[in-house]
């Protein structure tokens, strides 16, 4: 089974972040501007928390608060829940169905290398899969 760091290879180490500081409004739109469903929220270069889309319909919307006015610090998830780059596909699904959650960051030596979605866990099986099933229907038809 395939690793993270295999995932990471393939979709590239790319993570975008923001400040705990900084105001939510400025969150969901970077996330909208990326297509994106969760920004890493880092104070230097340490990770201090998540922030989802989630998060700012559940803690911001249904709450009536003001995207402007509230930081992401009020609404982040504090210490997400990472893994390692040596973790399996496999384990990342069990982790995110069994926390419910989407997205895992990627830490090596307490340093950011990679996020992880759902999306990239699903998509990662299903390849996985079709290489198989044309493997054994190569193997049926020999």
């Amino acid at each position: 089974m395939r690793q993270v760091k295999h995932l990471l290879e393939i979709k590239g180490d790319a993570v975008y972040s923001i400040a705990p500081e900084a105001p939510v409004l400025e969150a969901i739109k970077q996330m909208a501007e990326r297509s994106i469903g969760a920004l890493l929220v880092m104070r230097n270069a340490e990770l201090a928390g998540i922030i989802t889309e989630r998060d700012y319909a559940r803690k911001v919307i249904l709450k009536g608060r003001s995207s402007r006015d509230t930081a992401v610090s009020e609404i982040m998830t504090s210490l997400p829940i990472s893994v390692d780059p040596v973790a399996s596909v496999d384990e990342c699904m069990r982790l995110c169905t069994d926390r419910r959650i989407r997205h895992l960051p990627v830490v090596e030596n307490g340093r950011i290398v990679g996020l992880v979605s759902i999306g990239d866990l699903v998509k990662a099986v299903i390849d996985d899969q079709a290489v198989e099933i044309d493997q054994l229907q190569r193997y049926i038809s020999s």
